[in-house]
């Protein structure tokens, strides 16, 4: 079990999620707390490959990676803070909804996403999240997330 102290390296990581280079989006797990939240973040670097067509002279991260790095920080929570009596070893958190989705500024190379993820609500295997992103004390975006589990 991981308490909000813990923190997670890439290693430990890519041992739990499934996503791969240059999908993997979560550099390093801050905090955790048990069934309840996740702090995470994500190192933005020029090499990024999405920079290469967006936007040339002015890169900016796509919305739909921040929303993607936010699901992946839902998975690790799932798969880091529930009992694991309700999981199997070959469970994955599989993104299946976003509600409320605000991108209040852009993001780009040099900056360090934060990304904080609270478990709102478990129906009929239907997982919720709030989500939001930050960089230093500016809030990125913010979002409502809704995984389920599948083998």
């Amino acid at each position: 079990m991981q308490d909000a102290t813990t923190i997670i390296d890439i290693e430990q990581i890519k041992m739990l999620l499934p996503h791969r280079y240059p999908f993997l989006l979560i550099d390093r797990v801050l905090s955790v707390e048990k069934n309840r939240s996740i702090k995470a973040y994500k190192n933005i670097t020029a090499n990024e490959t999405f920079f290469q067509g967006h936007f040339p002279g002015k890169s900016v991260m796509p919305g739909v990676l921040i929303i993607e790095a936010l699901a992946q920080a839902a998975g690790l929570l799932g798969a880091l803070g529930f009992d694991k009596g309700d999981l199997s070893e070959d469970s994955l958190f599989y993104l299946v909804g976003v509600d409320k989705v605000r991108f209040r500024k852009p993001t780009g190379p040099g900056d360090q996403l934060i990304l904080d993820v609270e478990f709102m609500a478990l129906k009929r295997n239907i997982w919720k999240f709030h989500a939001s992103a930050h960089v230093d004390e500016h809030l990125i975006t913010s979002a409502e997330l809704l995984t389920t589990v599948m083998e």
